[in-house]
This record gives C-alpha cells, sequence and structure tokens, in this order.
C-alpha cells in the first residue's frame, strides 16, 4: 500500500493548468533558459571564440531572482555578449506607438544590468514614420544602446529612411563592441532571389547583419554568400549573425518531420496564436536541446560550419509561457 501512495503522490507531484496541459512541477523555468543559453555558448565558443551570443527579450534573466533589483546573474551574463530587446520605446502595445513610460522603466532596469556587465544592448523598436524612428534612435544612443527602426515588423524590408544609415561609418567591425547600427532583415520574402537580396544588403553600410541561415526556398546561405554579406558598400566590413529560436519548433525547419503533423512529440506543447507553425517547446528537454546544439547534425553547428560571426536567440522569453 505505501508504494501504490507513492505512486500517487508522484503523479501528483506533476502539475496540470486550467487548459490541461501538464508541466512537470519545481522545474525552474528561468534557470532551465540561462543554463541553455549557457550551453550554446559553450559548444559555439569552443569551436569558434569569437562567436557572438545574443538572446533576443527575456531581459529578466539577468538577475538572479528575475526581478529589476536583483543581483547579476553573472554566470548567464559572462556567456553572451549582447542582448537584443524589442519594443522599448516603440511598439509595445502597437506598432509606430510609444512603449509607456513604466515598460520603458521595467525594461531598461534589466538592460542596464547587462549593459553595466559589459555586453552590448541591440533595440528593436517597431516604427514607420520619420519623427518616431528619429526619435527611437536618438533615445537609445542617448542610453547607449545600438538600434533599429523597424518599419515592418515582419523583419522583410531593409527601411528607406533614415538615409543615411545612423551613424553610418566605414570602420572595419571585428566585435560586437564595435557595432554602431545593425539591419534585422530575418524574412527574405520580398527578394525573388539570393543574388537580389545579397545585392540588396550590399549595398547598405550597416555595421551588423541579422539574417535567417536559410533562404525562402530552405536552402541554406553558402560560406562565399556569406562573406560577400559581410562587405559595407562603403569598403569597410560588417558582422553577419543568423537567427535562430530556441524556445519555439517552427514547421517550415529542416529539422521538422512530417510524422509530427498527426503526431508531436510530448516536448511540443501549443501553436503561438500570433504565429503560425510555431510551437511552444520543453525547451530544458534533451531531444530538443540536441536539435538545436552539440552534434555535427545541430542547428547551430550548420550556422558555425556556413560561418556566420554569432547566433541571434530568439523565444528565449519562452519561461513566461510555463511560469
Amino acid at each position: 500500500m505505501k508504494y501504490l501512495i507513492f505512486i500517487t503522490v508522484l503523479l501528483f507531484s506533476w502539475s496540470c493548468n486550467s487548459d490541461d496541459e501538464i508541466s512537470p512541477a519545481n522545474i525552474n523555468y528561468k534557470q532551465e533558459m540561462r543554463d541553455f543559453v549557457i550551453g550554446i555558448s559553450n559548444y559555439s565558443k569552443a569551436i569558434s571564440p569569437g562567436f557572438i551570443i545574443v538572446p533576443q527579450n527575456g531581459i529578466e534573466l539577468a538577475t538572479v531572482n528575475g526581478e529589476n533589483d536583483g543581483p547579476p546573474e553573472t554566470n548567464y551574463l559572462n556567456a553572451i555578449d549582447a542582448n537584443g530587446q524589442e519594443d522599448l520605446f516603440y511598439g509595445y502595445n502597437n506598432d509606430n506607438s510609444p512603449t509607456p513610460s513604466v515598460e520603458n522603466l521595467y525594461l531598461r532596469s534589466f538592460l542596464d544590468v547587462s549593459k553595466n556587465a559589459g555586453n552590448k544592448i541591440l533595440v528593436t523598436d517597431y516604427c514607420s514614420t520619420p519623427a518616431n524612428m528619429n526619435d527611437s534612435y536618438i533615445k537609445n544612443s542617448t542610453n547607449n544602446y545600438i538600434s533599429f527602426a523597424a518599419d515592418h515588423r515582419d523583419l522583410n524590408n531593409i527601411p528607406d529612411y533614415p538615409n543615411p544609415v545612423f551613424s553610418e561609418n566605414n570602420r572595419q567591425i571585428k566585435t560586437i563592441s564595435e557595432v554602431q547600427n545593425f539591419l534585422y532583415l530575418i524574412n527574405p520574402e520580398n527578394f525573388a532571389t539570393k543574388t537580389e537580396f545579397i545585392s540588396a544588403v550590399t549595398a547598405t553600410n550597416y555595421d551588423l547583419l541579422i539574417m535567417d541561415l536559410f533562404f525562402n526556398d530552405g536552402t541554406v546561405f553558402t560560406s562565399s554568400e556569406l562573406n560577400q554579406l559581410k562587405t559595407k558598400k562603403n569598403g569597410g566590413s560588417r558582422l553577419v549573425i543568423a537567427y535562430m529560436s530556441i524556445g519555439e519548433a517552427e514547421d517550415y525547419r529542416y529539422y521538422w518531420s512530417s510524422d509530427w503533423n498527426k503526431n508531436k512529440p510530448a516536448w511540443i506543447d501549443r501553436e503561438n496564436p500570433d504565429w503560425k507553425g510555431n510551437f511552444k517547446v520543453n525547451y530544458w528537454n534533451d531531444d530538443w536541446q540536441k536539435i538545436i546544439f552539440g552534434n555535427d547534425n545541430s542547428y547551430l553547428k550548420k550556422i558555425l560550419d556556413t560561418g556566420f560571426d554569432g547566433v541571434y536567440l530568439d523565444i528565449i522569453d519562452a519561461f513566461e509561457y510555463f511560469e
């Protein structure tokens, strides 16, 4: 009987939410994400010591307790080179609308923890009128953040404004600390061919390009193509880093098995209602992490082998969903 009671208690220790989804009890979801990012960093930097690690959003991971008055989480902050943050000054509630001051101050309190630890802060504000775009660049610069005013949330175009690029320069950019501006262009749907995409980017003078490893047709950008993208129009050099989602599985990626359309692995959770084809994952699960990094068939190894200068990690804030 005591064994039956033990098993009952053990099963009860797995908690259910209101939607009858089962999630393990006693998981520290923030720490699991920190450990995931640290593992990605250790793996990639062992192969390429200068490889740049940039988690986007989920900035609460910067402190030990996830509170803005908490002590810095040094292991995590030392493992990354920058933080990406969306909607800091524009776009939090609506595109092209100022982010409310309460949310702005909250985010900046964490961003400054990372900045003070020596990390670069890369802000993407979603605004489309020249006045708001100017305001975004000025406010970010005042706070010693590097920013990109995206006039399309789909991140599928190169903005016409401002021209020239904010803080444009012809320097040879070799490290993230030297970056003065960046272009966030992860959706190449408006470009018919790789050649067209490469020509458009090389006609700009951004210091840093954030792009996808894959083109529209699912083919990987080659090392030769990547090298072309690393030269600015004015002759300076730029860094190029690859976007990779680690908090959601995407059904249009190479790793997605057709079997999953009917029978998904237990570690794949709900579809993101805002982004069709994107599914929350138990990011602490070994099977998912093996898809992302740690072996020659992993997503990250493909990025490293192509010659990217770093990786831009998205859906870091997946811990909020599970919490």
